[in-house]
């Protein structure tokens, strides 16, 4: 590894859905930013992980999460009057301090991480996707293919058994999830113009690195297996060690500087300044 490289000090942010996650105890266990922090780290870049969020000074406690944070949902209710006024207040409170150091974290960032799964439903995503976008900073996108194989095994299944019962209910439950595989990793329209074209990925490519990091088997392996990633958002990192990236310019038909990659160099004063005596 290089002595100086452009991911040296740069402060990341890993932004992605952990409200709708199947478990959030496993996604806080074995998610997809325990791996990617590993190897940024190992860059010697300072990760920004809403899971193991940094501590306040003067406040060690404040917007910490678990598996259990979102429990406060259970009080929301739609009824008028005081009393709706006081549940819904209470659900507000208690989850503005998780709000407030996310967004603290994603303003103080050089750059996004930001997964997006099209089968995942998360605001808060979004929401840290467009305050790096408003701040001009870049936000590396991975969106996966999304397929449902257990569905299509239990269709054939179901198929093969003449159960037509079933097979309406199966067909009425893909209706009102719904249930909308996504198997070429096509993100959202409106997220292209806002991220920008040369931003997006179709997976990690954790499979190069997996020796290195040590790091055990998980679903997403199996995933990116099934599905090699065309574009891998790690062997990006690697190159960002060493060359800031460049954008296509449609208009002139060409790669250009990109100016959305400003990385502070952020010096320490030369040792043995006194105290109080001016910068060169």
């Amino acid at each position: 590894m290089k002595q100086h490289h452009f991911l040296r000090g740069a402060r990341v942010y890993l932004s992605g859905p952990m409200d709708f996650v199947a478990s959030r105890a496993d996604e806080k266990k074995l998610g997809w930013r325990n791996r990617t922090g590993d190897f940024l780290r190992a860059h010697g870049a300072i990760v920004f992980d809403p899971w193991f969020k940094p501590g306040v000074r003067g406040a060690q406690q404040y917007g910490l999460e678990d598996s259990h944070t979102v429990d406060v949902r259970e009080e929301w209710t739609f009824a008028p009057g005081q009393a709706g006024d006081e549940k819904r207040s209470r659900c507000a409170a208690k989850f503005w301090e998780t709000l407030h150091i996310d967004l603290r974290m994603v303003d103080t960032s050089d750059f996004t991480i930001a997964f997006v799964p099209t089968n995942i439903y998360s605001v808060g995503t979004v929401h840290e996707i467009v305050l790096s976008r408003l701040q001009w900073k870049p936000v590396l996108f991975v969106s996966p293919p999304v397929t449902f194989p257990a569905l299509e095994l239990l269709r054939a299944h179901l198929e093969q058994g003449k159960d037509a019962h079933a097979l309406q209910l199966l067909d009425r439950l893909v209706s009102d999830v719904p249930i909308k595989p996504n198997p070429r990793a096509i993100p959202s329209l409106w997220y292209m113009p806002l991220v920008g074209s040369g931003n997006f990925f179709d997976g990690f490519g954790f499979a190069d690195y997996r020796e290195r990091f040590s790091w055990t088997d998980i679903a997403m392996d199996e995933r990116e297996r099934l599905q090699p990633p065309q574009n891998p958002l790690l062997p990006f990192l690697e190159r960002l060690t060493h060359e800031l990236p460049q954008r296509w310019d449609d208009r002139l038909k060409k790669y250009v500087p990109n100016d959305d990659w400003l990385l502070w160099e952020l010096d320490e004063p030369k040792a043995g300044r006194e105290s109080g005596e001016p910068l060169e």
